[in-house]
């Protein structure tokens, strides 16, 4: 079987690529944030941003066609977006499955540009990648996130409870689970 490489996809304004060391910088001022963190951890240090960055390159080589992508408006990096295999057995089998993930800068926030990029993975992974099953996950508090899963078609699946050693502030509220299939997303 052929290895699918990871697409470069277009949107009306964002060109996703795929995530490469030209985008490190990019990364390290994301994760550096900390209200772009404040779902996802305590922000990051530069050291930790280049390590999260190399598992970032690994996820292509996982699964064909997955990984994840550098967001690009008018040459400008804006962020990260991801379609990857699941991890936990909770979260069902990796055939055929993806989990949907983004990333903005915050200067990029409330432009609809989380919700567009996300609509393009959800097209590659339906109609290119022929997955059956693409999901996202978040805290239970983030409502801008919830947001912005239900605005590209994800309905909400589950609420479900992780163990953390360093839980962060409405980690007691649990995580949510959203999620479409091919045939919904083809229905709509």
């Amino acid at each position: 079987m052929p290895v699918v490489a990871q697409a470069t996809l277009r949107t009306a304004r964002i060109q996703l690529v795929p995530l490469s060391d030209d985008h490190l910088e990019g990364e390290v001022e994301l994760d550096a944030d900390p209200e772009v963190m404040r779902y996802l951890g305590r922000p990051r240090q530069r050291a930790q941003v280049e390590r999260a960055h190399r598992q970032r390159l690994a996820a292509a080589a996982r699964v064909p066609g997955l990984g994840f992508w550098a967001g690009l408006v008018d040459g400008s990096f804006v962020g990260w977006w991801i379609l990857e295999p699941p991890e936990r057995a909770d979260q069902g089998p990796v055939d055929g499955q993806a989990e949907l993930g983004y990333r903005l800068l915050r200067r990029y926030w409330r432009r609809g540009l989380a919700s567009e990029g996300a609509r393009e993975l959800l097209r590659h992974g339906f109609e290119d990648l022929g997955l059956r099953r693409i999901f996202a996950e978040t805290m239970a508090v983030n409502l801008a996130s919830r947001a912005t899963m239900a605005s590209v078609g994800l309905t909400y699946v589950r609420t479900f409870h992780l163990d953390f050693d360093d839980p962060l502030p409405g980690s007691e509220h649990g995580e949510v689970e959203y999620a479409i299939t091919r045939d919904q997303w083809h229905s709509r």
